[in-house]
């Protein structure tokens, strides 16, 4: 059973659109994922914008793999180095805790992930 950052059952992230390592909702991985796809975030206007100037554009849809792009307030399966790379820089998005991976946790305080809870 996929933990989450508390120790509970990994609640889903999203699935309109479909999120995740492996386009299950849930915000899981495994050792192929090297991008650690663990954080549930809830993306803003200021972190979609600073993605993009990082060279990966959520925004923009590819539809041939099923994926809409991304608008602010959607949910969507974040890579821990990428939103912690954000919070550095002023721009990290609030997180739904209990759909964030317990993995997270490897990478960044319980503290410092509660301080962005999405309410």
């Amino acid at each position: 059973m996929e933990l989450n950052i508390f120790g509970d059952p990994l609640i889903p992230c999203c699935t309109d659109p479909m999120t995740g390592y492996f386009r299950d909702g849930f915000c899981r991985t495994i050792s192929e994922d090297t991008g650690t796809h663990t954080v549930c975030a809830v993306v803003t206007e200021a972190f979609l914008a600073y993605s993009a100037s990082r060279g990966n554009d959520l925004m923009t849809p590819i539809p041939h793999w099923n994926f809409p792009g991304l608008q602010p307030g959607d949910k969507w399966c974040l890579c821990i180095s990428r939103w912690l790379e954000a919070e550095k820089a002023g721009k990290a998005p609030p997180i739904i805790l209990e759909a964030t991976h317990q993995k997270s946790l490897q990478y960044a305080s319980l503290a410092l992930l509660q301080q962005y809870a999405a309410v």
